[in-house]
C-alpha cells in the first residue's frame, strides 16, 4: 500500500489490533471519516474500517466533485451545518498541497421569485454568509454562456464551490492515521447481538471489539441492518456526464463559470464548470431506479445521454453537441424525506447508525462528524429530524 495510506499498517498500528478499541467506525466515506477524525481528537482510541478503501469508486463519497452551498430553502439546520462545515473544509484544504476546495461560487436559478427565497437569503445573511439575489438580465450579462430563458431570479453565493470528493476523504483519513488513529481495509458482516449492546463485529478473518460502534455505511446500511433500516434508506442509480468544451474555450472553466443548480428543470439539473481539465460536469437530482451498490453495472444509458443533451440545448447550447469526455454512475442513498439519518440503534445502546445522505450529505461531513462524536460520548443536542423515528420506509 502506497500514497496517502502509507504507514497505515505499521507494526505499531497492527499491534493494537488485539486490544479493545474505544470506538470502531465502519465506513470510510465522508461521514465515517469525519466521525473517526473527531473522535480521535477527543482522545478516543479509534479504528476506522472500510471494505474497499476510503472514498472508493463505488462509494457515495467517491468521484471528483461535490457542491457545497448554503442555499437550503430556509432550513436552519442544514444552512448552519453547511456554513460551519465550509470552515473545516477550508482548514483541510490548507493543510494539504493539493487543494480540496475550489471557490467557484454557487448559482441557484429559480423559475419564479418567492417569499421563501427571501426568507432563505435573510437566514444566510444573519449567519454572515455572502449572498446576492440577481435578476435574469443581470445573470445573462455576467454569464452569457448560459441561456436564462424561463429563469426569473438567481441566488449567487460567491464563497461556495466545489469539494474534491475522493481526494478530500483520503487526505482526511491520512491525517487521522498520522495523529494516532488506525485504518484498515476490512469487510464487516452484518452485526448480531441478542443483548442490549453490541459486543463485537466480525470480518472475514477476525472478530473486533469496542466500547462503541458507528456504522456509516452509506448505501450498504440496509444490508447491514435489514430489520432496523430496511427501506428507510433506498440506494438509487445516478448518472453523471462530463462534456469537453471546444479547445481553447475558457468560458466553461472554473474561472468564468460557477457551480450551478437549475431549479426550473423538472429533474433539477446541476453541475460544475471544467475543473482539473475533466470537462463540464452535469447530472440531475431526480432519483434514478433502485440499485444494489454491489451489483450495479456502472455504465450510463443511451437514454440518459440523449436526455442530458436535450437539456444542454436549452440551457448551455454551445455544449449540446460537444463530445462526451467521461461518464460515471454513482448512487444516492435516499431517506424518505431527504433528511440525514443519525441515531442510536433501537436495541443496542452502544451502536450508532449514520447515513441517508440523499444526494446532499457530503458537504455536511465535518458537522456530521462532530455531531456523531458528541453523541457517542454522551454529549450534544439531538436534532429530531435526524432520528430514526422521523424516517418511514419508502413506498
Amino acid at each position: 500500500m502506497t500514497g496517502v495510506f502509507a504507514g497505515a499498517f505499521s507494526d505499531r498500528a497492527l499491534a493494537q489490533d488485539s486490544d479493545r478499541w474505544n470506538v470502531i467506525v465502519i465506513g470510510a466515506g465522508v461521514f465515517g471519516a469525519w466521525t473517526a477524525w473527531n473522535l480521535q481528537r477527543r482522545g478516543q482510541k479509534v479504528l476506522l474500517v472500510d471494505a474497499w478503501g476510503a472514498a472508493h469508486s463505488r462509494s457515495s463519497s467517491g468521484g471528483e466533485t461535490r457542491l457545497i452551498r448554503t442555499e437550503y430553502a430556509g432550513n436552519a439546520l442544514y444552512t448552519r451545518w453547511a456554513w460551519e462545515s465550509l470552515a473545516e473544509w477550508h482548514g483541510l484544504s490548507r493543510r494539504h498541497e493539493s487543494p480540496i476546495f475550489l471557490e467557484t461560487g454557487a448559482l441557484y436559478m429559480y423559475p419564479q421569485d418567492s417569499a421563501k427565497i427571501d426568507e432563505s437569503i435573510a437566514l444566510q445573511r444573519g449567519l454572515g454568509i455572502p449572498i446576492e439575489k440577481m435578476t435574469a438580465p443581470e445573470m445573462a450579462k455576467r454569464w452569457p454562456q448560459i441561456n436564462f430563458s424561463g429563469i426569473a431570479v438567481g441566488v449567487m453565493q460567491p464563497t461556495m464551490g466545489a469539494l474534491m470528493a475522493r481526494r478530500s476523504i483520503q487526505n482526511l483519513v491520512s491525517e487521522f492515521v498520522k495523529a494516532g488513529g488506525t485504518y484498515r481495509t476490512l469487510a464487516i458482516d452484518p452485526p448480531r447481538s441478542t443483548g442490549s449492546a453490541l459486543n463485537s463485529i466480525s470480518g472475514s478473518v477476525e472478530t473486533l471489539r469496542a466500547d462503541s460502534y458507528v456504522f456509516a455505511c452509506g448505501p450498504w446500511l440496509p444490508t447491514m441492518f435489514p430489520d432496523v433500516i430496511g427501506n428507510r434508506i433506498v440506494p438509487t442509480r445516478q448518472e453523471v456526464f462530463f462534456f469537453a468544451p471546444e479547445a481553447g474555450d475558457a468560458r466553461f472553466g472554473h474561472a468564468n463559470l460557477p457551480a450551478w443548480v437549475d431549479v426550473s428543470s423538472a429533474d433539477l439539473h446541476y453541475g460544475f464548470p471544467d475543473i482539473e481539465a475533466r470537462g463540464f460536469k452535469i447530472a440531475l437530482d431526480k432519483h434514478g431506479p433502485k440499485t444494489d451498490p454491489d451489483r450495479n453495472d456502472r455504465r450510463v444509458t443511451d437514454q440518459g445521454i440523449h436526455d442530458v443533451r436535450n437539456y444542454l440545448r436549452r440551457r448551455f447550447p454551445d455544449l449540446a453537441d460537444r463530445p462526451l469526455a467521461e461518464t460515471r454512475v454513482c448512487q444516492y442513498e435516499n431517506s424518505d424525506n431527504g433528511h440525514l439519518l443519525i441515531d442510536r440503534h433501537p436495541l443496542w445502546a452502544n451502536t450508532w447508525i449514520v447515513g441517508g445522505g440523499s444526494g446532499h450529505g457530503f458537504k455536511h461531513g465535518p458537522a456530521v462528524g462532530r455531531y456523531v462524536a458528541e453523541h457517542v460520548l454522551g454529549e450534544g443536542k439531538t436534532e429530531p429530524d435526524l432520528a430514526l423515528s422521523a424516517h418511514r420506509p419508502h413506498g
